[in-house]
Formats: C-alpha cells, sequence, structure tokens
C-alpha cells in the first residue's frame, strides 16, 4: 500500500512539474515587462513615485518568485523522498530473496 501512495506522489510530482516550469517562465517574461514598464515610468512621472511603484513591484515579483520557488524545491524534495522510500523497498525485497534462495541451496 505504502508503495502505492509513493507511486502516486511520483505520478503527481512529475505531471505538475511542465506546469509549475511554464509559471517559472511566465514570470520571467512578467519581470522583464514589469522592468520595462519601471523603466518608462521613470522617465514619464516623478522620480519619487515612480521609486516607490518599482520597489512595490520588485518586492512583490521578488516573493512571487521565492513562493514558486519554494514549492518546486518542496516537490523535489517530496519526490527524492518517495524515491528513497522506494528504493528501500526494493532493497529489502532483493535481500529477502537472496535470504530465500540462500536457504534453498543450503537445504540441497
Amino acid at each position: 500500500m505504502k508503495d502505492q501512495n509513493c507511486t502516486d506522489d511520483i505520478k503527481k510530482i512529475l505531471q505538475e512539474a511542465p506546469a509549475a516550469r511554464q509559471t517559472l517562465l511566465d514570470n520571467y517574461n512578467n519581470l522583464h515587462k514589469v522592468a520595462e514598464y519601471c523603466e518608462r515610468n521613470y522617465l514619464e512621472v516623478s522620480e519619487t513615485k515612480a521609486l516607490e511603484e518599482t520597489r512595490a513591484y520588485t518586492t512583490q515579483s521578488l516573493a512571487s518568485v521565492a513562493y514558486q520557488i519554494s514549492t518546486l524545491a518542496s516537490n523535489v524534495l517530496k519526490l527524492l523522498d518517495a524515491q528513497t522510500t522506494q528504493l528501500t523497498m526494493f532493497t529489502i525485497l532483493y535481500e529477502c530473496i537472496i535470504m530465500h534462495y540462500e536457504g534453498i541451496y543450503n537445504a540441497l
């Protein structure tokens, strides 16, 4: 049962990975757009207002990217944990098979 949960976790994470990657790429493009807007805005309006707006956009953008990277890192850790669990189960199964065959061989 635990193996099925690990397999389901792995499948879920691998299915979500492309969308998470695309979100990061979209944010990369959006950050460039925000930077261009802030640059144009800085030239057109008062320096103080443009600076405040730029700070706000920068803070929001960095928080968003940090959250997304944290989420992806968490998913990678879950994936590694699930794979470690599977590997441990396979190792135990392998050792049981070896002990069984050794028992049969020694009985002959």
